[in-house]
């Protein structure tokens, strides 16, 4: 797991990479609330462009940022997801929670 992140404009974005799954969502869950906590955007970007594998644990990560968000008032913005992630989200139906935007191949 490894995690980089950056603000501007009001806008935390999250770059995830690797695999998600339940060994490290916990983990992923835990920072990306400290950090949205300690900046409050109004919007959080996650991009899962990196991200190479993930199970149902990468839909927690994202219901827990959307959590967060709307505790403060933001909204939660998931972009480059490719592949094996996408059919996750997309079976999940999340689209209909959470706006999405799928990579640009």
């Amino acid at each position: 797991m490894r995690l980089t992140s950056y603000l501007q404009d009001s806008r935390l974005t999250i770059e995830l990479t690797g695999e998600i799954d339940h060994h490290c969502a916990k983990s992923y869950i835990q920072t990306i609330a400290s950090k949205i906590e300690a900046y409050t955007p109004q919007t959080c970007i996650l991009d899962f462009e990196q991200v190479t594998f993930m199970d149902s644990s990468g839909i927690a990560v994202a219901i827990n940022a959307l959590r967060n968000m709307g505790r403060i008032g933001g909204s939660l913005l998931i972009t480059g997801i490719c592949g094996q992630p996408l059919k996750v989200f997309k079976a999940s139906g999340i689209e209909k929670i959470v706006e999405i935007k799928e990579c640009v191949l």
